[in-house]
């Protein structure tokens, strides 16, 4: 089969197909529980407050910058931000090695486009940072009296990660269906990557030493942005943004690469 990196940045007429797959994942993961999607909004919710609890009250941690009588909201918002998505990320890349080991049925069918199974996964987990986001800008609102102008730009600083998600998910599920081993390894270092991370303090906290490893997060700039964008009333750092957009699309393009060299053997491996 031909390589079209198009193909995979964009699913064109398989978007229904997309859609459909997206809705009976995310069914799927509630379907046994009481409450339902309503744990799309509960488990968000609990984290701001759990975060609240640990950072400020047990912890005592103060955010440089705000003051001892802003409001304990403030200071929950901002690790928020970072933990909204690193969750996202951590969704995506934590089901990544299964995609298509999980999927034998659809691994057997040679129309199947199984270059979609990462589309699937980032969508499933784009719902819960949809989710997250209402509820990031509904406290934001709550805390400063309302949103600022720059806060329009939030959108556009979060696009990035859609690349890179694809791009990790087809590599990591092209790779993991050969190595098992891979997706017992991903979770320290999805716990590493999380305090590795400015989620727990602002990115200028570090010493000036370790400040510039930051350019190799990938989780780095759009929290540091997204911080910028609702807290700070600033817009996005524009070229920094650019820089960590075209990271992210090579990112892509390698993990589409990779994916369509490898997923002949799928089959025989499945």
């Amino acid at each position: 089969m031909q390589f079209s990196f198009l193909s995979y940045l964009w699913p064109g007429r398989h978007w229904p197909l997309v859609v459909q797959l997206i809705q009976r994942e995310v069914d799927g993961r509630f379907r046994q529980s009481f409450m339902g999607g309503l744990w799309l909004v509960i488990t968000p919710l609990a984290m701001l407050m759990v975060l609240t609890l640990v950072f400020r009250h047990v912890m005592g941690v103060r955010w440089p910058g705000l003051s001892q009588e802003e409001s304990h909201l403030a200071f929950a918002l901002r690790l928020y931000a970072g933990m909204a998505l690193f969750q996202f990320f951590a969704d995506g890349v934590g089901r990544a090695p299964m995609l298509v080991l999980s999927q034998p049925q659809l691994v057997k069918k040679v129309v199947f486009p199984l270059e979609l199974l990462s589309w699937v996964n980032l969508g499933s987990a784009l719902v819960g940072l949809l989710v997250s986001g209402g509820l990031l800008l509904a406290g934001t609102a709550w805390a400063q009296g309302g949103l600022t102008l720059s806060a329009l730009a939030l959108p556009l600083v979060w696009l990035p990660m859609i690349p890179l998600l694809l791009g990790l998910g087809w590599l990591l599920s092209g790779v993991g269906t050969y190595v098992r081993d891979v997706g017992q390894l991903l979770g320290p270092v999805l716990s590493a990557i999380m305090f590795l991370t400015p989620i727990f303090f602002p990115i200028e906290a570090l010493p000036e030493r370790f400040r510039a490893y930051m350019v190799f997060n990938p989780l780095a700039e759009p929290i540091t942005q997204t911080r910028r964008v609702l807290f700070d009333g600033m817009w996005p750092d524009w070229r920094a943004w650019l820089m960590h957009a075209l990271v992210c699309l090579m990112i892509a393009v390698v993990g589409a690469a990779w994916f369509a060299r490898v997923r002949k053997g799928f089959a025989d491996v499945v």
